[in-house]
């Protein structure tokens, strides 16, 4: 099911105000992870996108160490996207929201909507900086 995109706009803001691009198309998806370091996170309409994981992934994108590209995906909206980036993460049960750090087209973390309901902005961030102090530096 789709979310009428009037509706969702104000919640894809919430993160490209913060310079993450959108992936609306599997295309969009496998030319963004393919090279390099990548935060890609599937946003969502739930409270815990809202109030947890949107805030926290825009203070974790302060932190000197960052993914060279962030992107983002939208579950409801970028209803092909998404899907793509399940199959790439099949290893995974599928989550949203979630984040997950890729390195030249391979994941090497990932948080679940479970780690992000358990958690307030800030630990959210702490946690996104510990790993892209382990995955994104160099």
């Amino acid at each position: 099911m789709r979310y009428p995109e009037h509706l969702i706009v104000p919640m894809r803001e919430d993160l490209t105000k913060y310079g993450i691009e959108e992936a609306r198309t599997p295309q969009d998806v496998d030319r963004i992870i393919a090279d390099g370091t990548v935060m890609m996170v599937v946003n969502s309409v739930c409270g815990c996108a809202a109030g947890k994981a949107r805030p926290g992934i825009g203070m974790a994108l302060q932190h000197a160490v960052k993914p060279a590209k962030s992107a983002t995906v939208f579950a409801g909206g970028d209803v092909e996207a998404v899907a793509r980036l399940r199959e790439i993460l099949k290893d995974y049960p599928p989550s949203s929201p979630s984040v997950a750090i890729f390195k030249d087209g391979q994941p090497v973390y990932v948080m679940h909507r479970f780690q992000i309901e358990q958690s307030d902005p800030f630990t959210i961030a702490k946690n996104l900086t510990a790993a892209f102090d382990q995955y994104c530096a160099g």
